[in-house]
């Protein structure tokens, strides 16, 4: 397969998968060293990162990481059968890795608890941007997927939620989060090709709008995108965004949860 076209989390071997992600005795023993000493599955997925976080998911191949660890391709498929597996390992790699914000389930209002897990998962996006190319569907069931869940899931236990809806608050809050981050991270792409601020382009355009313009017949186009794009300075900002997102987001989480001393006034 293409390097182009691997792009999901969940399409290697399961079985080969589960035993590389737990370190398991059926897959490839973490201390098994190869020609290269010092190589392990620890150092293949630290390189495979690298290259991810450099240059996104078209510069991560089988080839490049081999390249990168000074061995021949060959010799990477003893620690990882493939790409699928590969992206696996990266993406629970990372989770395993998340900054989690310490906080007790019925003490710290559950606001600040769901933004503490909203906060963090957009840390790890703009961190890893090649995180928003890759499609999560099915996430590998591997020890950092585990703790992540285990984790964000106390941000709303104790708030009188039944289990599923529990597990739909998290994915709804988490959806918000990667559709934010997707939207930022394409905004610093478009000024990095362009080599041009969002500022900048808006400074640049502004005086030409207002020529051809006509507000008399886009009278609310007019009043509300100049009123914007002075508290923006610019089209977009992705902090007001997020900011203003979140906040509605739970606003909405707030009419799920029974009235009491936990309930929606925290």
């Amino acid at each position: 397969m293409a390097a182009k076209e691997q792009r999901s989390s969940g399409a290697g071997d399961p079985a080969r998968t589960l035993e590389l992600l737990w370190r398991t005795g059926g897959g490839v023993p973490e201390n098994r060293r190869g020609p290269r000493q010092g190589l392990t599955v620890d150092t293949v997925v630290e390189a495979a990162l690298g290259l991810a976080d450099e240059g996104g998911l078209d510069a991560l191949t089988m080839r490049a990481v081999a390249q990168r660890l000074g061995v021949t391709p060959m010799t990477l498929y003893t620690y990882v059968p493939g790409k699928a597996e590969l992206l696996d390992l990266m993406l629970d790699s990372v989770l395993l890795g998340m900054e989690r914000a310490p906080f007790a389930p019925g003490r710290a209002p559950w606001r600040e608890r769901v933004t503490a897990v909203a906060d963090a998962n957009r840390a790890l996006y703009l961190g890893h941007p090649w995180l928003a190319e890759l499609r999560v569907h099915r996430p590998p069931l591997g020890p950092g997927v585990m703790a992540k869940y285990e984790y964000e899931l106390g941000a709303f236990e104790g708030l009188g939620l039944d289990d599923v809806v529990m597990d739909s608050a998290l994915s709804h809050v988490l959806g918000f989060v990667q559709s934010a981050a997707r939207t930022e991270l394409e905004a610093r792409a478009v000024d990095r090709e362009s080599a041009m601020s969002d500022h900048e382009w808006w400074d640049t355009h502004a005086p030409l709008l207002e020529r051809v313009l006509d507000a008399e017949r886009y009278p609310l186009a007019s009043r509300v995108g100049e009123a914007a794009a002075v508290a923006y300075q610019g089209m977009y900002d992705p902090e007001y965004a997020y900011a203003f997102g979140l906040a509605r987001v739970l606003d909405g989480l707030a009419a799920l949860i029974p009235p009491g001393p936990r309930g929606p006034r925290d």
